[in-house]
């Protein structure tokens, strides 16, 4: 068989499997079984949007390989909430600031990250590190 044949071959049933990989992923909690919410994909957060209630808890775990953050768009939350940043930063651009300085606020593959939402309303966030990726999330907290 000539390489590129072979290659085309066996990328394309690779690919195959994959996609039924990241099928099942893209539905599941990845790993979340054992207590988290949200789950955090090489680039996504699983669920991308996620409804809790006034006074609920959110856990997000790193399910990934990668480090990820956690962190409140400041202009994107309710004008009353707490803002919310893994490394217990007290701005957005603080958050930014400790991730491009030191990595500041990393969340390590297997760790989480909690927040205790009180105010209704939407709130979005950022992994930092992959926001180019289109790494966003929503969590929507009702009365």
């Amino acid at each position: 068989m000539k390489r590129r044949t072979f290659l085309a071959a066996v990328s394309g049933s690779t690919l195959a499997g994959l996609t039924g990989c990241l099928a099942v992923g893209s539905t599941s909690r990845l790993n979340c079984a054992d207590g988290c919410d949200i789950g955090m994909a090489a680039s996504a957060f699983r669920p991308a949007e996620y409804t809790v209630s006034v006074g609920d808890t959110v856990v997000w775990k790193n399910t990934s390989s990668k480090a990820h953050t956690v962190t409140a768009y400041e202009n994107a939350i309710p004008e009353e909430a707490d803002f919310f940043a893994s490394g217990d930063y007290d701005s957005e651009q603080a958050a930014r600031d400790g991730w491009f300085g030191q990595r500041g606020g990393a969340i390590p593959s297997g760790e989480s990250f909690s927040h205790t939402f009180e105010v209704p309303g939407t709130y979005n966030y950022v992994c930092i590190p992959h926001e180019r990726g289109g790494m966003t999330g929503q969590v929507i907290v009702e009365k």
